[in-house]
């Protein structure tokens, strides 16, 4: 019996000790949970030496994840599952997902060095009175070219890529909101048309370029451009200047007669956890110093004013990709369409697609 009651005991008090152990190592993870910062940001979109200074500074952990495109984003962060503290939406993405009630206002109190945003950059048709978004990069869509195949300065305007002899020789960036909207813009077209006649008439002409059209693609661009593999990229101002860095027979030019003019913004989802630290992180990224740094190691253009004056006077003087007044009177804020219209695009990009194969 003894034997018995001694072989309880011993089982008791291993489930103790189990209990024990099961509670000490839950409890760290719980107090860490607390201390998480998630983000939730589009691929290599934020200097990594950036995120180790906030962790130092602050004693929150940043858990880092990547999206490749607005409407990937969109559906998690409408799908719920991770609380994601901030994420950074497009311009007419703001305004879908405030829409949507995705998104919590935002308490200007809390984010002093909001100061340093140029005012150029605030109070956008997207978020007019900035409640719910905070200019993060902003940039344009454009043409880099290589001059070992392209004569410099032969290529100023959307209609330059149907040229015959640029057959096989463009890669398109894979986003059918810019190729319909380039096609639109170089027919003297919005480059937000709704209208179905237009919108067919657009993709009407992009079949055109399908035989001058090497490949459709994403990322890879930057290497196939980068490596002279290419002569010709339709792509965003800031990948272009990444590849123009490692590539001194790269340029790039705003095509006539219109543009894409975007915003990439700072927001805060409605499900985040740790609102606290997610004020604290876009405040943090607001120093000019900061936002510098961050400008320097992507290679878009910032919206803050006091971060441009340290950037080096060739990047800030640079009219590519800090274009003047006058170019951006010409350029268009892509805005929301609606799932409809929005659907309808991607529809007519996917033809081509298939049709340019």
């Amino acid at each position: 019996m003894k034997k018995i009651i001694w072989s309880i005991i011993c089982v008791l008090l291993a489930c103790a000790g189990l209990g024990y152990l099961s509670y000490r190592l839950q409890k760290p993870s719980v107090e860490a949970k607390k201390k998480n910062l998630i983000i939730y940001n589009w691929g290599d979109y934020l200097d990594p030496n950036l995120i180790t200074k906030f962790e130092k500074q602050t004693g929150y952990h940043v858990v880092y994840e990547t999206f490749d495109s607005n409407e990937a984003m969109y559906t998690k962060i409408k799908q719920g599952g991770t609380a994601y503290d901030i994420t950074v939406p497009s311009d007419y993405m703001v305004s879908k997902m405030k829409k949507a009630h995705l998104l919590d206002k935002i308490d200007r109190n809390k984010i002093p060095n909001l100061k340093y945003i140029g005012t150029s950059f605030l109070k956008k048709s997207f978020d007019p009175n900035n409640d719910y978004s905070i200019p993060y990069f902003w940039g344009t869509l454009g043409i880099v070219y290589n001059d070992k195949y392209i004569k410099k300065g032969s290529i100023t305007s959307w209609n330059d890529l149907w040229r015959k002899k640029y057959r096989r020789q463009i890669l398109l960036v894979d986003s059918a909101r810019d190729a319909m909207g380039l096609s639109l813009a170089s027919m003297g077209y919005s480059m937000n048309s709704t209208n179905n006649l237009k919108l067919k008439l657009a993709q009407t002409k992009l079949n055109g370029l399908g035989n001058n059209i090497k490949a459709i693609i994403a990322d890879e661009m930057k290497m196939y451009m980068i490596q002279n593999e290419a002569a010709i990229g339709v792509t965003w101002s800031g990948e272009a200047h990444e590849m123009m860095e490692s590539n001194s027979h790269l340029h790039y030019v705003i095509p006539k007669p219109a543009s894409n003019l975007w915003f990439d913004n700072l927001v805060i989802p409605k499900t985040a956890k740790n609102k606290k630290a997610a004020y604290e992180f876009i405040n943090f990224m607001l120093e000019p110093e900061n936002a510098a740094q961050n400008a320097k190691y992507i290679g878009y253009a910032t919206p803050n004013t006091a971060a441009q004056k340290l950037l080096p006077k060739k990047t800030r003087n640079d009219r590519q990709f800090y274009p003047s007044a006058k170019t951006l009177s010409h350029l268009q804020v892509y805005q929301d369409l609606g799932n409809k219209v929005t659907q309808e695009y991607n529809d007519l990009f996917l033809e081509f697609k298939m049709y340019a194969r």
